[in-house]
């Protein structure tokens, strides 16, 4: 093999690599697909739904029963969440629904799911 050959073996290797860590879940947080995501929604007890993004964000279509708190000011909100029951979180795209789980499961609240790729990725309503 040459340079070049082992060069872009290494970069598809690096780049496979960054896509599993991606969609890994952080730390004890599960993935649900959008499909996952919604059959949650509907389970007893009833989750706690957060929306993690900015409020000009949530006000331009959110999924229904959710609470805004965006991650930016997480911290000060972490008295509004149950540690009792599942907290559900959603973002545009997943990054920072996985950035607020974490957050999250630092501060001793552990049952934690997210929605792999975000609002952009649901199929469902959405309330505007």
């Amino acid at each position: 093999m040459n340079t070049t050959t082992i060069i872009g073996l290494l970069l598809i290797a690096a780049i496979a690599v960054l896509i599993v860590r991606g969609r890994r879940a952080v730390g004890g947080m599960a993935n649900y697909t959008p499909e996952q995501f919604e059959e949650k929604l509907k389970g007893t007890p009833k989750p706690v739904l957060v929306d993690v993004r900015e409020p000009s964000e949530y006000g331009s279509g959110h999924l229904a029963g959710a609470v805004n708190l965006p991650l930016s000011g997480l911290r000060g909100s972490l008295g509004k969440l149950p540690k009792d029951r599942e907290i559900l979180l959603y973002c545009r795209s997943g990054m920072r629904s996985k950035q607020a789980g974490a957050v999250l499961r630092g501060n001793g609240i552990e049952n934690l799911g997210h929605l792999q790729g975000g609002i952009s990725s649901w199929k469902g309503k959405v309330v505007r």
